[in-house]
């Protein structure tokens, strides 16, 4: 398989057209994959690997919430950082229709439309992160501050607490 080309998505020709330097990922495309398994196939930290998650603000907005593949979304301290009583998680199905990217390929950057978004603040502790490249299969490296000013998001406490074993 050498010389085989990675295809373009429609992240990576977004980043391109801003100049923001990324590295590409593919890896064996399988939606059934976690967060984790997808980071021990790309050989790092899955602290440095991120999923992409929507909701709906009881406003009826939709937000991006960018967190650790082993983090679960903490919905009130995300309602708190968007400045809404509360968010729930977008159901499956609606996800494709709404943002374009299917589960498990939803990346925060090249939506169908711009949503407010937080990156998860221990993003910031590292020179580069990982997040979906809007495919299942492909996963794009880029520092964290990049896909900040990419998507016009900033960085809070997203997280729940993990209790310590």
């Amino acid at each position: 398989m050498a010389g085989k080309k990675t295809e373009k998505t429609n992240v990576m020709r977004v980043l391109e057209q801003k100049k923001v330097p990324y590295e590409p990922h593919e890896y064996a495309a399988d939606a059934t994959l976690s967060g984790e398994q997808i980071a021990k196939i790309l050989g790092e930290d899955p602290d440095r690997v991120f999923k992409t998650l929507v909701t709906q603000g009881r406003s009826g907005q939709y937000y991006v919430f960018v967190i650790p593949v082993k983090g679960e979304l903490d919905l009130k301290k995300a309602a708190a950082a968007v400045g809404e009583k509360s968010v729930s998680m977008l159901k499956q199905k609606e996800l494709l229709p709404l943002t374009g990217y299917v589960h498990g390929g939803c990346s925060p950057i090249g939506m169908k439309k711009p949503f407010p978004t937080s990156i998860h603040e221990t993003a910031r502790a590292y020179e580069k992160m990982f997040v979906s490249a809007g495919k299942v299969g492909m996963q794009i490296g880029l520092a964290p501050e990049d896909l900040a000013k990419t998507v016009g998001c900033g960085f809070a406490d997203l997280v729940c607490e993990r209790a310590e074993a």
